[in-house]
Parts: structure tokens; sequence; C-alpha cells
């Protein structure tokens, strides 16, 4: 795992904040095709994180709806006077390896990622590092007199971990860092994600499942997720629910 030093940073403002961390999977499987409306068959296949596809030119792709959904994610965060100056955003994408590729910041620090996709899946590696930088990131609060929400990890993958994860310590961990009200866990499945994988995992929060196409509906909803919880009072219970999208099952925090 990285080492996080966040001890050089100086604090912008002194507002309590909020980390959403993402860890989104982009091996290879998220080139897959979600609408094949304009797609031209090229004859050719391909063998992408343990499936054989056949290559097509055209189409929309489960990748191309996630950078869709997260670019609406970002202004919605932007645009909220509120949210922009408590929400602090980091982004970890893992495919055979993983990349810290935004530290945490708030959103007008940030320059929106375009994710391009390969490989295979480090799901266990990445969860792990997601752990490490949100315990990173609540001592550099507490060192800097900031308060601070709990912090949120959010992993969204479209597939299940390479052989080599060890997926049971993980959920080991999850769960009792969970229970300690250290951070919320949600995990999303997208399309052929192994859910089993993902519900043994979950924290508090159960496992949800995201049709491919309801990338947007997703970011629509975390936007509006996370404008709720940096605008809660202390102890008080936050409902979050669907929002009217049809994309998960509303749930209590």
């Amino acid at each position: 795992m990285a080492y996080n030093d966040f001890s050089a940073e100086v604090a912008e403002n002194f507002e309590q904040k909020c980390l959403c961390v993402l860890v989104l999977d982009i091996s290879g499987s998220m080139y897959e095709i979600v609408d094949d409306s304009n797609t031209v068959e090229t004859g050719k296949t391909v063998f992408i994180d343990g499936k054989t596809y056949d290559v097509v030119e055209g189409g929309i792709s489960k990748l191309d709806n996630l950078n869709e959904g997260l670019k609406s994610f970002y202004h919605d965060i932007e645009t909220d006077e509120t949210t922009s100056q408590r929400l602090e955003l980091s982004v970890i994408t893992f495919n055979d390896v993983v990349n810290v590729i935004q530290e945490p910041s708030l959103i007008s620090n940030c320059e929106r990622p375009f994710l391009e996709a390969d490989g295979d899946t480090a799901l266990v590696d990445a969860v792990y590092e997601a752990i490490s930088l949100v315990e990173a990131r609540k001592k550099w609060y507490k060192e800097t007199n900031q308060p601070y929400y709990r912090p949120w990890i959010i992993l969204m993958t479209d597939g299940e971990p390479n052989s080599d994860q060890d997926i049971v310590a993980l959920a080991e961990r999850i769960k009792k860092d969970t229970t300690a009200k250290r951070y919320e866990f949600l995990p999303i499945g997208v399309d052929n994600a192994n859910m089993a994988v993902l519900q043994s995992i979950q924290g508090r929060i159960p496992a949800m499942k995201l049709k491919g196409t309801k990338f947007s509906s997703f970011f629509k909803w975390l936007s509006a997720s996370m404008g709720t919880v940096v605008t809660a009072e202390e102890g008080q219970a936050i409902n979050l629910t669907s929002g009217g999208t049809d994309w998960m099952e509303s749930f209590s925090i």
C-alpha cells in the first residue's frame, strides 16, 4: 500500500469536511457495449478479463457511461455552494494495478478524469488503498483542526477479483471498520459483477446492482446524497433514497 502523507498540505477552509473516495474498476471488460444501436461488426474477437468478446466499431460502452456519469457528478458538486466547500473527492482506479488518480481535494482543485480500460481486476488491493487513504486523511483533519463527517468509500466494479485477491480478509476488515463507524462502504455491481462477492464484503450498507446504462442516475443520486450528508446535524439519522431514479432501493444510515 502507498503511504499517504498530507502533512505539508494547508487547509483551504475550516468547513466540516466529508471525504468521498470513488474506487473505480477500469478492467478491460468495461469496454463491453451496452448500447449496440450504431455498431458495425468487425468479425474479430478478443479475450479480456476472463471472457471472449466480439469486437465492433461504434456503440456505447460501460466505460463511456461511466465517464459521462463522472462528468455530471463533478458538475453537480461544483455548482452546489455548500457541497463544493465541504466535500473532498478522491478517485482510485484499478485493473492489474491500483492508481490514486485524484488525491483528496475540494472539487475546485479536481480535474475530471477521462478513464480508459485495460487488464484484469485487482479489486481487493484497490479497496485497501482506499481504506489507507481514508485513515491518513482523517489524521490530517485532526492535525489541522478540521471537523469532518464520516468518510465514504464507493466501489464500482463489473467483474470479480483476480484469483490472488483475499476477499475473506477484506470482508473481515470492512465489517470491523464499518461497525466501528470509521467509514461507510458502498459496493456497486455493474452488469456482470459477481454480486455474491460484493455482498460478502458489504458493511452496514447492502451491495447494490447497477444496470450498465444507469451510471448517470447513480451519480445524480450520489451528488444529491453527498449534499444531504454535508448539511446534516451531528447525530442526525440520514435517509438516502433513490431520489426518483430506479437504479437502487432506498436505505438509511
